[in-house]
């Protein structure tokens, strides 16, 4: 039975659709809850059993959607989870968010995504819209979704809709959520764009339509290489600092007074998260195809993927000016996450710092109030697991030869580590204008000095 574009825009616009979400993660979870304080009813889809309980009994594993906002949704009956892929069926509207991971040659790994696809062209039906939102490279969704799709017999722009609107998930951000994040979409044609943008509009407050599928993948993998190389700007001109002897937290917080074409971008012990860390290689990886060699992309890796060898040598030598080998050193980590004030370990440079410094010989503790354990999940290269935080107090900070500083989160009291501790490694500048019986170390220079403004009288 075929249904006319009209119906299916009528029936978004009106909010009588059904609203389906593929993977409730980091992205799908809070973009489920949007849908449905929309005004769709939503189902949510998860291969985790887990997750589809926790759902259903309004527990939130995702930092960002609080337990109560889920709790109200599966009471009201607009939001609810299940692992029944043949409910794909009942939906007018699907949104895929699966991981897009590397493989271990940096290879795009798109089993989710094809795994999520076959699932719906099982069940496809005409008048359905299917939105990719998963980080890829451009062309997956014409060259990879869409034949699977098209599998069914179904035509793409007249049976069914088919869209890609990249993800823009900020985890632990106050102020950009889903709703008031701008949302690229780009159709596969422009009848697919027209229905896509029926549904989105209803849920954003912005919309950036784009005219191509390959626009909007484009566009999200250009956002986070940008945001990648100017860090690996920011790392290397760490690493020039600390050869002149210069702080660079200084020569930042200058140039950042310029009103007029600087950015600020900051060093660190390293990138993570699900999306600089790997979203620039799928591009890369695309243009190899191509011929092209994406070599501003290669270079910005390299400096960043350093990172964590350069803040374990700097924690080396400031140990042994003080008379101390890293081998049967103590060292605690302070902050594991990989970016303030949240509990997502994925891709975090102090994985990869501790796991150095336990090669080294040192024996290592951590303290994280966002991560209180470390557990074995197949791909953290850690031993001893599952590692717990400790306590951040005086017999932790007196164990440790040393603290090295790898996430700065805002609940960490750090007069009270720079009183307490003997020597302190900061990889993030937050112990500038910090004074104690701490000998700090920072990234280059010692990691003290604010820039001095001078004006005029007042």
């Amino acid at each position: 039975m075929s249904v006319s574009r009209a119906e299916v825009v009528k029936r978004l616009s009106d909010r009588t659709a059904v609203a389906g979400v593929v993977g409730l993660g980091y992205v799908g979870l809070p973009l489920a809850v949007e849908l449905a304080r929309s005004g769709y009813r939503t189902l949510g889809f998860d291969v985790n059993e887990r997750v589809v309980e926790g759902v259903n009994a309004g527990r939130s594993h995702v930092q960002d959607v609080p337990g109560d906002v889920l709790r109200a949704l599966v009471g009201e009956g607009l939001l609810a989870a299940t692992r029944d892929m043949a409910r794909l069926a009942e939906c007018d509207a699907i949104s895929i968010c699966v991981p897009t991971p590397l493989n271990k040659i940096k290879d795009p790994d798109l089993s989710y995504v094809l795994a999520a696809g076959r699932a719906i062209a099982r069940t496809l039906r005409p008048g359905q819209l299917v939105i990719l939102e998963s980080t890829t490279y451009p062309g997956t969704t014409r060259e990879v979704l869409l034949p699977l799709l098209e599998k069914s017999g179904l035509r793409v722009g007249e049976d069914f809709f088919l869209c890609y609107s990249p993800e823009r998930v900020d985890p632990g951000n106050p102020t950009w959520h889903t709703r008031n994040t701008p949302k690229v979409l780009g159709g596969i044609t422009p009848a697919c764009a027209e229905v896509g943008l029926a549904f989105y509009r209803r849920v954003f407050d912005t919309i950036v339509p784009v005219t191509s599928a390959e626009a909007a993948e484009l566009t999200k993998v250009y956002e986070n290489t940008f945001r990648m190389i100017n860090i690996a700007l920011a790392n290397e001109l760490a690493q020039v600092c600390d050869r002149l002897g210069v702080d660079v937290w200084e020569v930042i917080d200058a140039a950042a007074t310029k009103p007029f074409g600087f950015m600020k971008f900051t060093p660190g012990p390293g990138i993570g998260g699900h999306c600089i860390p790997l979203d620039p290689h799928y591009l890369s990886w695309k243009m190899r195809t191509l011929a092209y060699k994406t070599r501003m992309i290669e270079l910005a890796s390299e400096i960043n993927a350093e990172m964590p060898a350069f803040v374990v040598r700097k924690v080396a030598d400031a140990l042994n000016d003080e008379g101390r080998a890293v081998r049967g050193s103590r060292v605690l980590v302070l902050g594991i996450a990989y970016k303030k004030d949240i509990d997502d370990l994925r891709e975090s440079p102090a994985l990869e710092i501790i796991r150095m410094l336990q090669e080294l010989g040192a024996e290592v503790a951590y303290h994280d109030p966002h991560c209180p354990v470390i557990r074995d999940d197949g791909h953290t290269p850690l031993r001893d697991l599952p590692l717990r935080s400790v306590e951040l107090t005086d017999t932790a900070l007196r164990w440790a030869d040393a603290v090295v500083i790898v996430t700065d989160h805002s609940r960490v009291d750090y007069q009270y580590v720079a009183d307490a501790a003997r020597l302190v490694v900061d990889a993030r500048g937050v112990m500038r204008g910090y004074a104690g019986q701490a000998r700090i170390v920072g990234l280059s220079g010692q990691g003290q000095a604010r820039p001095v403004a001078v004006g005029g009288d007042d």
